[in-house]
């Protein structure tokens, strides 16, 4: 299963435009929050992470939607 993952740093952005790509990208669900990727307790992407199975891919707009840097990047993988 394709599943996304969307993340805008403060609370006056707007998740719109990577929802959307994620749609068209064929994510089947999506986890979206709004907070501060320097934040470590983001609590969209850990239940994301905890609904993974094997075979599903995690798809995202941007590496740094994901992660603040690469270091956190592969302690996420």
């Amino acid at each position: 299963m394709l599943v996304g993952y969307a993340r805008v740093s403060t609370q006056d952005q707007h998740l719109d435009a990577q929802i959307e790509t994620l749609k068209e990208a064929g994510a089947e669900r999506i986890w979206s929050e709004k907070v501060s990727g320097s934040k470590a307790d983001r609590l969209e992407l850990h239940k994301l992470i905890d609904h993974l199975r094997p075979e599903d891919v995690v798809i995202v707009t941007k590496y740094d939607r994901l992660s603040r840097s690469l270091q956190d990047l592969l302690t996420i993988v």
